[in-house]
């Protein structure tokens, strides 16, 4: 009896000493869907929730924050990070993360152009997908995470569609409807 106590007490602590809390997974079509919806706003949290995870597994001492402000200095060793993290759970598709890095900074940065075409900008998550499936790919394959399946969008998710909406319909009201003064 206080073998087998002692025994589940050491796996509860190797389990309590990951430190890492369990994983929310979404498929790739909520993600897409909040990503256009909010206007690039959740890739950004999604960049944000990746370096926390590393943070937490690998217990790095960073600044998922700042690292997310900065994401253009440090999204291509996020992309490594996620690479050789899911290639060491078994994952067997590859990536370029320069060639992800180069394509979001770009498309990032057409945000610049004028209207209409600026809008290819809210685009710029399609160079995360990559790295996106990776990532749950690994987290799902790991025996050391508890992950749990998202079967519905959470309060703020939905919040964060209901602002998309009502912005999609006035910048598109803007752009099209409306006459602009030359």
């Amino acid at each position: 009896m206080i073998m087998q106590n002692l025994e589940n007490t050491e796996t509860e602590a190797h389990i309590l000493n990951i430190g890492v809390e369990a994983q929310k997974i979404m498929n790739l079509k909520r993600f897409i869907l909040l990503s256009i919806g909010s206007f690039g706003l959740y890739p950004i949290w999604w960049t944000f929730e990746a370096w926390r995870f590393f943070m937490q597994k690998d217990h790095l001492d960073i600044m998922p924050a700042m690292r997310t402000i900065l994401a253009y200095f440090f999204i291509y060793s996020l992309f490594n990070k996620i690479q050789m993290y899911a290639e060491g759970q078994g994952y067997t598709q590859k990536f370029s993360s320069i060639f992800m890095c180069i394509g979001f900074i770009a498309c990032s940065l057409l945000v610049k152009l004028p209207d209409p075409y600026w809008l290819i900008s809210v685009f710029s998550f399609v160079f995360l997908i990559p790295a996106f499936q990776a990532l749950n790919y690994a987290k799902l394959n790991s025996q050391e995470l508890h992950t749990v399946q998202m079967k519905k969008f959470s309060l703020p998710q939905k919040f964060l569609i209901a602002f998309g909406i009502v912005f999609w319909i006035l910048i598109l009201t803007a752009l099209f409807i409306l006459e602009t003064p030359q």
